[in-house]
């Protein structure tokens, strides 16, 4: 295909475009793996607190158990509850010390028998439970304690902080947990603080106990969700970079490759070098002319004539050919508009349309304004729909067809039975012309399984009510055979070659 010279210091924004492309799929992968990252993580700082809520749960059903037990002793002397305190101590799990209280006092302690000591039951929360920075014996090390009463006496039992401290290293391995009681918390360091708790800057989340008054906070550290990634996910990481590699190489790629397609396309329809060739349609009987089909040509200052194939394809990959055939309808109307007398009223002007028109609510004003240039109803506009790119039916498109319909603008199905599309596309939009694709023609007296298929389309056209153009014919055999079975309208060599204006004017000339 012809290529222009590039010019420098045009194509910042394209030397940027394969880093961009490039760049995008690991931001998005990083961005996802990041998000599972902490879905992970959340799981499991849920599945840890869980397990803590259930070993400490484990504990505090012990000091319950244990108060439970001794608390029909509460207010008998200390003398007499003594050695059922010890037992109790000796036989339950978790249980540090027992203790019986009458009256906020506390008089009776299986550590020290006899004993007097205030009991500030307004600071257990529920009047239960009570997290304590150590007592008189050991002061400054944790203890949790549970409290049990009945009217004016209870039972105190207590759990040494260093089980509670074990359970939140063991099943907190690589996860932060802090113990909650009330406004006094303790970490993994056995320290009882009485101040905010800590914030955790990764999946933090609270689960208290549905059986006792305590919670369980867990979290990470900041930067958790990347280490994770590291270490759990580098393949993942791999990939990333691999895609971001590939996606960029493809990019400049195709850059390289397109670029300077897409500005020779440009320049071009800014010179105007896109100009239209006219092939006749004849009408069935007298095989006089009907129409023609408008075929692009592409005259190149350096190159001579383009073939279509080499440029239509890079113009509708571009998105300029919607562009390219607003410009050669102008022509048209400019080329045939002076001498509309020599045609017979609907004379057919056919110009072929792809998707990214049907997707231009412009098309409906390129072709008021291509029929306005003619006297009414001396042409008919035919809009062929090629299948090189898919045509999506939506709202919009069938608005669209219908305007075009309201202003007397006919659609074709152009090749039809080459391309994966064309049933559907009588199934989805309302059409008034098939065009049978010039392979199915050329097998008539040749191959006879293409003739069971082409009768089968001109019946098909036939039992939908659709006219019928034969494309590609060339012989009088193909003539003969496709007039006995009625096709409205044959087109090819036989009856004339696509022509530059100069010659389809001659032709047509009184």
């Amino acid at each position: 295909m012809p290529l222009s010279v590039k010019r420098p210091g045009r194509w910042t924004l394209r030397a940027l475009l394969p880093w961009l492309v490039g760049i995008l799929p690991m931001l998005l992968g990083l961005l996802i793996l990041n998000w599972q990252a902490h879905r992970e993580l959340a799981a499991r700082a849920q599945s840890t607190a869980a397990q803590a809520v259930e070993h400490i749960d484990w504990i505090v059903s012990n000091l319950a158990g244990a108060a439970h037990s001794l608390l029909p002793l509460a207010g008998e002397p200390c003398d007499n509850a003594q050695l059922p305190l010890r037992e109790v101590v000796t036989r339950t799990s978790f249980v540090r010390s027992t203790n019986l209280f009458s009256n906020d006092n506390l008089y009776c302690s299986s550590l020290f028998g006899p004993y007097s000591e205030p009991v500030k039951t307004d600071e257990y929360v529920d009047g239960t439970l009570r997290l304590m920075d150590g007592n008189s014996v050991t002061p400054g090390h944790a203890l949790l304690v549970y409290l049990e009463r009945n009217g004016k006496h209870g039972a105190l039992t207590t759990a040494d902080g260093d089980h509670l401290v074990t359970a939140l290293r063991l099943i907190g391995s690589n996860t932060r947990l802090v113990l909650q009681v009330g406004p006094r918390w303790m970490g993994e360091d056995g320290q009882v603080h009485n101040d905010a708790l800590p914030a955790f800057a990764e999946a933090s989340m609270q689960l208290s106990s549905t059986n006792y008054p305590y919670s369980i906070n867990s979290g990470f550290a900041a930067g958790s969700a990347w280490h994770l990634m590291q270490s759990e996910y580098p393949a993942m990481l791999g990939l990333l970079v691999f895609i971001g590699v590939i996606a960029g190489t493809a990019c400049r790629w195709q850059l390289r490759r397109a670029s300077s397609s897409r500005a020779e396309l440009q320049r071009a329809i800014e010179a105007d070098e896109f100009i239209p060739y006219y092939q006749p349609v004849v009408r069935d009987g007298d095989f006089r002319w009907a129409g023609a089909e408008v075929l692009m040509r592409w005259q190149h200052p350096r190159e001579g004539m383009v073939r279509p194939d080499l440029f239509i394809p890079y113009a509708e990959h571009s998105g300029q050919i919607v562009a390219m055939t607003r410009r050669l309808m102008q022509r048209v109307a400019a080329d045939l508009a002076p001498h509309a007398e020599r045609f017979v009223d609907g004379f057919h002007i056919g110009v072929n349309i792809t998707a990214d028109h049907c997707q231009d609510p412009q098309l409906y004003d390129d072709c008021r304004t291509f029929l306005a240039q003619f006297p009414p109803g001396r042409v008919i506009l035919t809009l062929e729909l090629t299948e090189r790119k898919l045509i999506e039916a939506s709202q919009a498109t069938d608005l669209l067809f219908d305007k075009l319909h309201q202003l007397g603008v006919m659609i074709a199905i152009d090749d039809f039975g080459t391309g994966q599309s064309s049933l559907s596309y009588l199934r989805q939009f309302k059409v008034d012309y098939l065009k049978i694709d010039q392979s199915f023609v050329a097998m008539i007296g040749v191959d006879a399984l293409s003739l069971h298929i082409l009768d089968s389309i001109i019946t098909l056209s036939g039992k939908l009510g659709l006219g019928i153009v034969a494309e590609g014919v060339e012989t009088v055999e193909q003539r003969d055979y496709l007039a006995a079975r009625q096709v409205n309208f044959q087109q090819g060599y036989l009856f004339a070659r696509p022509m530059p204006i100069s010659d389809f004017l001659s032709a047509t000339s009184p």
